[in-house]
């Protein structure tokens, strides 16, 4: 018997400003959508002040809130409430299983993810993390293989130390300091599976924290970021955890790095911004 979860999520953000602000216009990426291993049974968005909102998917594919306000306001918050129904990892590709190397290097796989092979600006690795990737490849017959290995290794070196590092911090930083939180640790995986021409992505969403989660029972969940990548299909893994994605994973949305989904961002006209405040509250319901 498959042992689903059905899991609630509800995600506060928000700003608060130093005085009152004309306009506003943001974008939310808090969302899940249904996919194989999730079904979304309803999600929705509120917005205070009350503002004009529509719904689109951008171009990763990941559900976007878009919302506008004209009225002075001094905070901006937005709740995403969401019941999804998960399941465990189920199919997993056999440590030397998955494409071979050298069908990654057909030119015609190249191009079809030619955008999720380049390093983008948090992704990108300096020639100590370069040549860290081309040694796990040489060691490993088999991309999926030396996947799992760059991921043991990521876990190994850079600690989980909540706090150690912000949204500006990029991969080699966080190397370079042996810490970070799962943004960090996901942006340091995703450059070096590029680097050895494997195609992978970014993915945000939430993980409930505990394995053996009480029915009914609020907790403070995460935000949470894990990686895919593509050896003949695409295989999900939170190097964070050193697990592959399962019951406890909600996925939101997928892009080269953070910076192609997080979960509010915006321009507004008036005084500055004073913080930014992040609440999510996760509960298993079955």
């Amino acid at each position: 018997m498959v042992d689903s979860w059905r899991l609630r999520i509800q995600h506060k953000t928000g700003f608060t400003y130093a005085g009152q602000v004309a306009s506003s216009y943001n974008e939310a990426r808090m969302s899940p959508r249904n996919e194989p291993r999730q079904a979304v049974l309803e999600t929705q968005v509120q917005v205070w002040p009350a503002a004009r909102t529509h719904r689109y998917e951008d171009y990763w594919g990941t559900q976007v809130t878009a919302l506008d306000i004209h009225d002075p306001h001094d905070q901006l918050e937005v709740t995403a409430t969401s019941t999804v129904e998960t399941l465990p990892p189920g199919d997993l590709i056999e440590t030397g299983g998955g494409a071979d190397w050298a069908t990654l290097a057909a030119p015609d796989i190249v191009d079809q993810w030619y955008e999720v092979l380049l390093p983008s600006p948090h992704t990108t690795l300096d020639d100590e993390l370069t040549a860290l990737a081309e040694s796990v490849r040489a060691a490993h017959a088999t991309p999926h293989a030396a996947a799992m290995a760059l991921c043991e290794k990521v876990r190994e070196e850079v600690a989980y130390t909540a706090g150690a590092t912000g949204v500006q911090t990029d991969a080699v930083q966080a190397w370079r300091q042996r810490k970070g939180v799962c943004q960090d640790i996901s942006h340091l995986a995703v450059g070096l599976l590029r680097a050895t021409g494997i195609p992978a992505r970014y993915v945000s969403g939430y993980l409930h924290p505990n394995l053996d989660a009480e029915i009914g029972v609020d907790v403070v969940g995460q935000s949470h970021a894990w990686v895919e990548w593509w050896v003949g299909r695409w295989t999900a893994f939170d190097p964070t955890n050193g697990v592959p994605v399962g019951a406890r994973h909600v996925a939101v949305g997928r892009g080269r790095e953070y910076g192609d989904v997080p979960p509010l961002k915006g321009v507004y006209s008036g005084p500055a911004n004073t913080g930014q405040s992040v609440e999510v509250t996760i509960t298993r319901l079955r």
